[in-house]
């Protein structure tokens, strides 16, 4: 199975860190030994040099490469029969959390159903005859991103450091949320929230904002914001997923003929006042945008 275009990134930007901490003898020895190319006239960093000559490195070069400097990441295929914990037509993220902190994640599980994003929280969604470990390795396999909530003692579970690190090995997007606990080791690198004293409903909102601005994800966001305000089901729905798809930064040009439809043919988005003129305002916004 090759690469996508996110893996590689995760596996250069890996390699080019780890690699260049050494001297430019050992990052040529070791370059050469994955048949990759050298250079004698480079007067940038380190980092710079190993990015640049690996950059064009094949799929199995890099996986191999990753592992000698120490970065576990294998290509984990997606099961054939779509798990039922997800909910169609939304973005998939894991929650990672300490069991004594159930509570808090499912209610942010619940919040993120207002943004199109199916949050999966182990003691909520496997019920319990299925075989523990499998279910979660399923969710892990099939998400698009995770958030991890920092309570003091996340490092000392079992669970929550592997989770992660299956996530990282898979190249989603990884966020920390903080609660009296910062980030530490490879997750202290990506984008992190303040949690405490927030409530489930605020984190969901800037969850979603980082995922609808995450390069992986932004196109995938954008449909679910789409698809969620051409089903909005009463007027208050349609009024606030228009303020979201006003807030997205990718736009398919199909996006306009599926609001204007919408905003035609439901009548919670026609009838939802002032809504009907903006989506006109935002078709137009996005045609100029492209001309």
């Amino acid at each position: 199975m090759p690469l996508s275009p996110s893996q590689r990134i995760v596996l250069i930007r890996e390699i080019s860190t780890r690699l260049a901490t050494e001297d430019y003898a050992l990052i040529d020895i070791t370059l050469k030994q994955f048949s990759l190319p050298t250079s004698e006239e480079w007067h940038e960093s380190s980092t710079k040099y190993v990015l640049n000559m690996i950059s064009e490195a094949p799929d199995e070069t890099l996986i191999e490469l990753a592992h000698h400097v120490g970065f576990s990441f294998e290509i984990v295929p997606a099961p054939r029969v779509d798990p039922p914990f997800w909910r169609k037509g939304m973005l998939r993220v894991f929650i990672t959390h300490l069991a004594t902190e159930r509570t808090f994640a499912a209610e942010l599980q619940t919040a993120l159903l207002d943004f199109g994003i199916s949050g999966f929280v182990a003691h909520n969604d496997i019920e319990p005859t299925l075989e523990w470990q499998t279910q979660i390795e399923t969710a892990l396999a099939t998400c698009d991103g995770l958030v991890a909530l920092l309570h003091p003692k996340f490092h000392a579970s079992n669970w929550t450091d592997q989770e992660i690190g299956f996530a990282m090995g898979r190249g989603v997007p990884t966020f920390a949320v903080r609660f009296d606990q910062d980030p530490y080791g490879f997750i202290g690198r990506f984008q992190a929230f303040n949690g405490n004293a927030k409530q489930a409903a605020a984190l969901a909102r800037e969850l979603f904002d980082a995922y609808r601005r995450n390069k992986q994800t932004e196109r995938r966001m954008s449909e679910v914001v789409v698809g969620l305000f051409e089903e909005s089901n009463t007027f208050a729905e349609a009024k606030a997923r228009i303020g979201y798809l006003e807030e997205l930064e990718y736009w398919d040009k199909s996006y306009s003929t599926r609001i204007r439809a919408a905003a035609n043919g439901n009548s919670q988005v026609s009838g939802s006042w002032g809504v009907p003129g903006r989506v006109e305002v935002l078709a137009k916004k996005w045609a100029k945008s492209r001309k």
